[in-house]
């Protein structure tokens, strides 16, 4: 079974989305992991937008990339260029991926046109961990 290690700046909006997604489509193909070269928490309108396409983050946890230094990963997918840019040396031989996705967490304006903005990363997201999927697993 394949390692997968979605990787990102807080570990609070991309990549627990990314990791729900890749759960979702890789099924028992693959492990999926999340992390954030810090750790926010995971933002409770992720968490909504994910519900709206039928997938439960909830009890995802927000995770320094320390806590999975010893894993062999075999995949590593970094959602945003600050993590990419800014990750601590990282021991893998891991084939690496990189999607800059904006951050929802920024979005301004209303609580309906900041969720509107959650949406639309979220879809990227999914379209992204869907051919993730498709091509490597």
């Amino acid at each position: 079974m394949k390692n997968v290690l979605v990787l990102c700046t807080g570990n609070s909006c991309r990549s627990q989305i990314a990791e729900g997604y890749l759960r979702h489509f890789a099924g028992t193909k693959a492990n999926i992991y999340s992390a954030g070269i810090e750790a926010h928490g995971v933002n409770p309108r992720a968490v909504a937008a994910m519900r709206e396409d039928g997938i439960d983050i909830s009890a995802h946890t927000s995770d320094h990339i320390d806590k999975y230094r010893d894993i062999p990963f075999d995949f590593v997918i970094t959602v945003c260029d600050n993590a990419r840019e800014n990750c601590p040396y990282f021991p893998t031989s891991a084939q690496k991926f990189h999607e800059n996705f904006p951050d929802p967490a920024k979005a301004k304006g209303t609580e309906d046109e900041i969720m509107q903005q959650f949406r639309e990363v979220r879809d990227m997201i999914r379209a992204y961990c869907r051919a993730f999927v498709a091509n490597n697993l």
